[in-house]
């Protein structure tokens, strides 16, 4: 496994070896052995699995201490934008945000850590989605920030006016107003 450092400290892509021949591709999507030598002690206790038609725009999520959760994304089947915001109030990357194309193509992970808001949007036809978490949900915990948030300017790979967005997602607050507490 390669992993990739962004320039957000702690924020990393995970790139697995891949072995391919005639019949198709193997790799090992996670390892804790692994991931523990390239300094990735988590300990994952939760996978969540979502599937999403095209134009779906997920989050940006976050849970609070003490149930925050660091996640580790990937694609199963189509293509995403994958977007992680710091908020951790002490980071000098406070407020920034890093987007990544995943694919089913390109294998690649997201390991989004604890004190980062998280969303994608879907970009391909369908697309499914898979991502470890080291806690459990815990809804009195969950806040979020609007994925339109113009401090951010987040680029989401689609026209926003066409975007489908569940009810909740479009009333979360801008990142200025919303109750994280990292």
């Amino acid at each position: 496994m390669i992993i990739e450092k962004t320039f957000i400290t702690d924020l990393v892509v995970v790139e697995p070896t891949v072995f391919g021949d005639e019949r198709g591709c193997f790799f090992e999507s996670y390892s804790k052995t692994k991931f523990s030598a390239l300094g990735i002690n988590i300990d994952f206790v939760q996978d969540n699995q979502s599937f999403s038609k095209k134009g779906t725009l997920r989050g940006l999520h976050y849970q609070n201490p003490p149930f925050a959760q660091t996640k580790l994304v990937r694609v199963l089947d189509g293509e995403i934008i994958d977007v992680a915001v710091d908020l951790r109030k002490d980071s000098p990357t406070y407020g920034k945000s890093f987007s990544i194309l995943l694919s089913a193509e390109n294998k690649k992970q997201l390991l989004v850590p604890q004190g980062f808001a998280h969303g994608f949007s879907v970009i391909s036809e369908t697309a499914s989605v898979m991502y470890k978490c080291d806690q459990f949900y815990n809804k009195a915990s969950e806040g979020g920030i609007k994925y339109d948030d113009p401090s951010l300017n987040i680029d989401w790979g689609m026209d926003l006016k066409d975007a489908i967005v569940s009810e909740k997602d479009q009333v979360l607050p801008f990142i200025e107003d919303c109750n994280s507490q990292f």
